[in-house]
C-alpha cells in the first residue's frame, strides 16, 4: 500500500509540474512573444534546473507541440459545445452561437490564440499530420458547417458564383466534404468567406489594433454579425441586438454539425 501510494504521488506531482510548464510556457510568450519559450527560460521561471525539466519535455519542440494541442482542443470543445447547444432550426442563432463561443475563448485565451492563429515559434517544425490535427478538423468542420446551416438561404445570392472544386486545398475538402456532402464548392468558399469576417475582427482585437479605435469592441463584433446574417438572407437572430450573457467575455483589452442531403 506504501508503494502504491507513493506511485500516486509522483504521478500527480508530475501531473501538475507538466502543468505548470505549460502554463509558464504561455506566460512568457504572452510577455516576450513566441521567441520567449525555451525549456532553460521555463526551468529558470519555475525554479528548476534545466535537466530536470528535460525530464518531461525532452525538446522545446514537444512542448510547443503539447500546448498547441492543448489550446486547440480547447478552442474546438468551446465552439462545438455552443453550436450544439444552439437551436438545429435556427440557423441565425447558431451561427451567432458559434461566434461569440470563438470570440469569446480567444479572448480568455489570447496566448492560445496567437499560438494556433497568430504568431510562429521560430524554429518549431510540427510533428507529420500537424500538433492538433483532430482539434484542426473538428474547427474547420464547425466553420464549414456555417455555411452549410446557412446554405438554404445564402444560396440565392452566393449559388452562382464559378467556384469550383479545384479552387480549394485537397486537405480542407477532405476534412469538409464528408462532412457535408450536399455543400457546394460556392458553399465551400462562403465557409471561408464567413471565418473571414470573424476571425478578422477576433485577430485585431487580441492584437491590440482595435484599442485606440474603439472602446466597444463587443459591439462593433455584434454589429458585423448582424451585417453578416443579413447578408447571409436568415433574418435577425432573436438576440442579436441583446447585451452580452453574464457569462461572455467583454474586452477592450486583451455537437456534431447538421449534414445536408
Amino acid at each position: 500500500m506504501a508503494g502504491t501510494r507513493s506511485t500516486g504521488r509522483r504521478e500527480r506531482l508530475r501531473v501538475e509540474t507538466t502543468a505548470e510548464i505549460k502554463r509558464t510556457a504561455l506566460e512568457l510568450m504572452g510577455s516576450g512573444g513566441p521567441d520567449a519559450i525555451t525549456l532553460r527560460a521555463i526551468a529558470r521561471e519555475m525554479g528548476m534546473t534545466a535537466n530536470a525539466i528535460y525530464g518531461y519535455f525532452a525538446t522545446r519542440d514537444d512542448l510547443v507541440t503539447a500546448l498547441i494541442a492543448d489550446v486547440y482542443t480547447a478552442l474546438a470543445d468551446a465552439v462545438d459545445a455552443a453550436w450544439a447547444a444552439s437551436a438545429q432550426d435556427a440557423p441565425a442563432e447558431r451561427i451567432r452561437a458559434w461566434a461569440h463561443a470563438f470570440r469569446d475563448w480567444a479572448l480568455a485565451n489570447p496566448e492560445g490564440f496567437r499560438l494556433i492563429y497568430g504568431d510562429p515559434v521560430p524554429g518549431y517544425r510540427a510533428p507529420d499530420g500537424g500538433a492538433a490535427p483532430d482539434a484542426a478538423r473538428r474547427v474547420c468542420v464547425g466553420i464549414a458547417a456555417l455555411a452549410d446551416t446557412a446554405w438554404d438561404g445564402a444560396e440565392r445570392a452566393y449559388g452562382d458564383s464559378d467556384f469550383g472544386w479545384d479552387d480549394f486545398d485537397p486537405g480542407l475538402l477532405d476534412k469538409v466534404r464528408p462532412a457535408f456532402p450536399a455543400l457546394p464548392p460556392a458553399g465551400v468558399a462562403l465557409a471561408l468567406r464567413i471565418w473571414g469576417h470573424l476571425h478578422g475582427l477576433v485577430a485585431l482585437e487580441i492584437y491590440g489594433h482595435l484599442r485606440a479605435q474603439t472602446h466597444s469592441p463587443d459591439k462593433l463584433f455584434r454589429a458585423e454579425l448582424i451585417q453578416l446574417i443579413a447578408s447571409l438572407n436568415l433574418g435577425a437572430s432573436p438576440s442579436d441586438n441583446a447585451s452580452p450573457p453574464d457569462n461572455a467575455s467583454t474586452s477592450a483589452h486583451v455537437g456534431a454539425p447538421r449534414r445536408r442531403g
